[in-house]
């Protein structure tokens, strides 16, 4: 579909033209500024090993404009996630737009590709783009090194669910998130919300934001990041009411850091009440780069080493699980972290100091990757190295 701007007449000319697959359309807008085509050669889908564009033009008598775009299918079967027909294991990693060898906020390409470098380095094919939609830019450059991408909303804890206008607020931004990246094929997963509050208020909010996705765009999967599940006893219960209304369920889960011991993590049961995939969207602890000590001593790149190794032992259990985003790619800064010597008013979960510097838990989530990407299933993964060392 063609959709052009501002009062363009009916029956006004246009003319799509993607060269490489040698096709030109000719159409006339509709009433409503409108042109509608179909294609039916032979289209390479992009995909996460061959993230493949086209460049498409568009031209009116009046105007032109020409894009790269891609096509592919995904969705949710049962506890699996298909692209293009195929099912799917995300390796992820979260990240937020913190400017790498400086402070402040992204604000050029090269810092993009800065992080996106570092996210492959670590052998990813899918990135959680937290907690709010990033520039345009990392969009554009994560779909074209074939990073599948989850773009967020800011609604998270405990905001006004009641408010007509927090409602308006939220969906505004929705739709603008939507409005702008609806054409980059990258995009996979549309998120409503963060770490949210198990409320009927809440419950309704949400529901509202899920119909807006969907009626807007339902080419893509909805989900949210949750961290509501019950625990107890040795398992993992995922029973929020939302689980119900979104494709893919997203859990925050920090066993080992907020709760119990590393090594208790290993043996816990997970139960999903909905026959739907789960994304493991954030898992991790706090490090200090260059604080070395015991695997048991908080802080230290050994124990945040302790905590992934714990975790991604467990999560081999999880029949539901599609993928993971650990939290998070780089420290980054929050007046909330204020231990001295050690956060400095920086959150330091991230598996690459704020300076550039790679962590231990960076290298053995890498392998981690590595060796699933070459089985392609958690489920055949042996007890490899990165289980056993510092035990």
């Amino acid at each position: 579909m063609v959709a052009l701007k501002g009062n363009a007449p009916s029956g006004q000319k246009v003319e799509v033209r993607i060269d490489e697959l040698n096709e030109t359309v000719s159409l006339k807008s509709d009433k409503d500024g409108f042109a509608y085509f179909e294609i039916t050669g032979d289209v390479a889908c992009w995909s996460l090993s061959n993230p493949k564009l086209y460049q498409v033009s568009v031209s009116t008598d009046a105007d032109s404009i020409s894009d790269h775009i891609g096509f592919k299918t995904i969705e949710a079967r049962g506890a699996q996630i298909y692209l293009n027909d195929e099912p799917v294991l995300l390796r992820g990693i979260s990240i937020h737009e913190e400017a790498p060898f400086g402070a402040g906020r992204v604000t050029s390409k090269e810092q993009c590709r800065i992080l996106l470098r570092w996210a492959k380095e670590l052998g990813c094919n899918y990135i959680r783009l937290a907690h709010y939609p990033h520039n345009e830019f990392m969009v554009r450059e994560a779909e074209r090194l074939g990073l599948l991408i989850w773009s967020e909303i800011p609604v998270y804890w405990t905001i006004s669910y009641d408010n007509p206008e927090t409602y308006e607020n939220a969906e505004s931004q929705l739709l603008a998130m939507i409005h702008r990246d609806k054409n980059r094929v990258g995009i996979g997963l549309w998120s409503v919300a963060n770490e949210t509050p198990m409320t009927a208020e809440r419950l309704e909010f949400l529901k509202k934001l899920i119909h807006t996705a969907r009626s807007t765009d339902d080419t893509r999967l909805v989900t949210a990041a949750l961290n509501s599940q019950r625990g107890g006893n040795g398992e993992i219960v995922i029973d929020d009411p939302l689980g119900e209304y979104i494709d893919v369920i997203g859990i925050n889960s920090y066993c080992g850091w907020y709760s119990k011991r590393p090594a208790q993590c290993r043996d816990i049961v997970w139960k999903n009440t909905y026959d739907k995939p789960m994304i493991l969207s954030e898992m991790g602890a706090g490090a200090l780069q260059g604080l070395h000590g015991s695997k048991d001593e908080r802080w230290t790149e050994e124990y945040q080493a302790e905590v992934y190794r714990c975790n991604l032992d467990m999560i081999k259990n999880i029949d539901f699980l599609s993928g993971l985003s650990p939290w998070i790619l780089m420290d980054f800064r929050s007046p909330r972290r204020n231990l001295g010597r050690i956060q400095n008013h920086f959150n330091r979960k991230g598996l690459v100091s704020e300076n550039g510097l790679k962590k231990e838990a960076f290298y053995l989530l890498r392998d981690f990757y590595e060796e699933l990407k070459d089985v392609g299933d958690l489920k055949k993964m042996e007890k490899a190295n990165y289980i056993k060392t510092g035990e």
